[in-house]
């Protein structure tokens, strides 16, 4: 008998097969990732139980606080922070996480590669863009994104790809549009867009990384 985790999950992973072939895509190039924070051990144990290899973490503390016993019990498990990330959490965020999502600045990149440096890990980056260009939230500026591209580039750190987090309350589809189109023009080819109320349309747009926690953990 299949868990409800289980369940969900399959579900999830069904929605993203359907859009990808709508959009004539493989659907094996887009990663589920279950943003478990918040989420207790026994919750996310279930999803590792059912299959699910990816997750994501918003902030720094509570990461460590869960994550290094789940990872000893797990192998295989890639962590992925989503958060927006101070630069005096580098070196930790280095230490546990496999890919960091947020990173939108200079300092912080120098920050992240001299903890790279130190500790002989590297985490790949997705740039994350503020793509509705909103004062409040994180992200560079749409015109930033080139030099910050350069900048990865020469740095020890993989580029993942563009992240960007539409603003609420609008159709998120053009953002993912205009996103996929910044890519292109950069030459970037990983787009980590979509969460549990629209990753059906990021996938049709481009997405490769979907961050999806309600849709997964809640009924």
């Amino acid at each position: 008998m299949m868990s409800i985790a289980a369940t969900r999950r399959d579900s999830i992973l069904e929605s993203i097969a359907a859009a990808a072939k709508l959009a004539r895509r493989d659907a094996a190039d887009v990663t589920l990732i279950a943003i478990s924070k918040t989420r207790g051990a026994d919750e996310i144990e279930a999803l590792i139980a059912a299959g699910q290899r990816h997750f994501g973490e918003s902030r720094v503390q509570e990461a460590q606080s869960k994550w290094p016993q789940l990872l000893a019990r797990h192998n295989g498990v890639r962590l992925h922070c989503v958060g927006r990330l101070q630069s005096n959490k580098a070196a930790e965020a280095v230490a546990l996480f496999d890919t960091i999502h947020s990173l939108d600045r200079i300092s912080l990149l120098e920050a992240l590669a001299k903890a790279s440096e130190k500790s002989a890990r590297t985490p790949a980056v997705y740039i994350q863009v503020n793509i509705g260009e909103e004062e409040q939230k994180g992200g560079c500026a749409i015109g930033d994104v080139g030099a910050l591209v350069t900048a990865v580039r020469q740095s020890p750190l993989p580029l993942a790809g563009l992240m960007a987090i539409p603003p609420l309350g609008v159709e998120p589809s053009p953002f993912f549009a205009l996103l996929a189109k910044i890519a292109r023009e950069h030459e970037v080819g990983g787009l980590s867009m979509g969460m549990s109320d629209d990753y059906r349309a990021a996938v049709m747009l481009g997405a490769t990384a979907v961050r999806v926690g309600t849709a997964l953990f809640e009924d």
